[in-house]
């Protein structure tokens, strides 16, 4: 079982259990112990988790955070990740916690606040050594998201890279904190953000009825253009342009035999797939660039024709539909999908995966 279905899996029986978790020691057990063990650490061995782990602070003694991670520096264990745990049910806070506090006395560098639903990474992009007091990285597990899914791969004892991480904590970050705040205007437009696009409208005094009239137009604006582009990416990517007909592609047996050989036929599902990956992509790459070969197992998208530049592959001869992403060192993911615009889903893996080759 691969690292994402492990961590789906670990969802499903947080949502199922919950209910029935009544204390922060049921919480850490039913719920952080096997969190921790999807993430590759072995809870039961001291040398890579320590419970209740104590670093004396100045005059507050044995003092002590719920669990340390630990990795070997110059053959000696060091933590690398500090865990606070709550209760499922309580609301995760840094005030006078013990891990802003124990940050800065030890050399973790990422400090993670939770209640066992949701996983709140810190680290000190604000000033070193002093836990930042927003997380640049959230998880919800009743809420997963697939970015988010690779993202807390990183934390995987496999994969751990302190560099790694931080090169990109800063922009998830400012990003996550930039989606919130643009979620919250859409949802209730400040007065700030309706005048900003008033005044650039209507000429006349911004009176407290005339604010409120603008503040019901700036949302519905805003609802109806995501709506538009939404219904713009679906009509580009189904509609099957005129200089590409369906393809059929058939492998005819020898005449020197009898025995028939396997015929590959490339469905209109397959091509609709086609059409929505080279939708999303088409913005960062010439559409052109973007091609298929039909086999009689898979169905391959390819950058530039070339079998070395795979972007994805499309499962669709089996009862259900897949799509096969490739990671890092191009390991094979597959991804269950219900419908075809499931694939949009994938739309931020697809663009990494084309990013990851030369594109001139």
């Amino acid at each position: 079982m691969d690292f994402k279905d492990q961590i789906k899996q670990l969802a499903e029986r947080v949502s199922r259990m919950k209910d029935s978790i009544l204390t922060e020691e049921a919480t850490k057990n039913a719920f952080i112990m096997p969190f921790l063990n999807a993430l590759g650490y072995d809870v039961f061995n001291p040398f890579e988790v320590v419970p209740e782990f104590i670093s004396d602070i100045g005059t507050k003694k044995g003092e002590k955070v719920d669990y340390a991670i630990m990795r070997e520096v110059n053959g000696q264990p060091e933590p690398c990740m500090l865990i606070e745990c709550k209760h499922w049910k309580q609301a995760l806070t840094l005030h006078d916690n013990q891990l802003l506090r124990y940050f800065h006395v030890t050399k973790a560098r990422f400090g993670i606040l939770t209640n066992g639903i949701v996983y709140r990474f810190y680290t000190d992009l604000e000033a070193p050594n002093r836990m930042d007091e927003k997380p640049f990285l959230e998880i919800n597990m009743l809420d997963l998201r697939d970015n988010q899914i690779e993202e807390l791969k990183k934390f995987h004892k496999s994969y751990f890279d302190v560099d790694s991480i931080l090169s990109t904590a800063s922009e998830l970050k400012y990003t996550n904190q930039i989606k919130a705040l643009i979620q919250t205007e859409l949802a209730s437009p400040s007065e700030v953000f309706v005048r900003h696009f008033a005044k650039q409208v209507y000429t006349g005094q911004m009176t407290a009825q005339r604010l409120d009239y603008f503040t019901g137009l700036v949302k519905k604006s805003f609802q109806q253009t995501f709506s538009d582009q939404i219904k713009d990416r679906l009509t580009t990517a189904l509609t099957k342009e005129q200089d590409e007909p369906p393809v059929v592609s058939v492998e005819l047996p020898t005449a020197s035999t009898d025995k028939k050989e396997p015929i590959v036929v490339t469905t209109a599902e397959e091509l609709e797939g086609f059409y929505i990956v080279r939708a999303i992509l088409r913005t960062k790459v010439a559409p052109e660039r973007i091609v298929h070969r039909d086999a009689q197992s898979y169905f391959a998208i390819l950058l530039d024709d070339n079998n070395r530049k795979p972007i994805c592959r499309l499962n669709f001869n089996g009862q259900k539909k897949f799509i096969t992403l490739f990671d890092e060192a191009k390991k094979e993911v597959r991804h269950e999908l219900g419908s075809l615009n499931d694939i949009f889903k994938h739309s931020e893996a697809l663009l990494a995966m084309l990013a990851s080759y030369s594109i001139e």
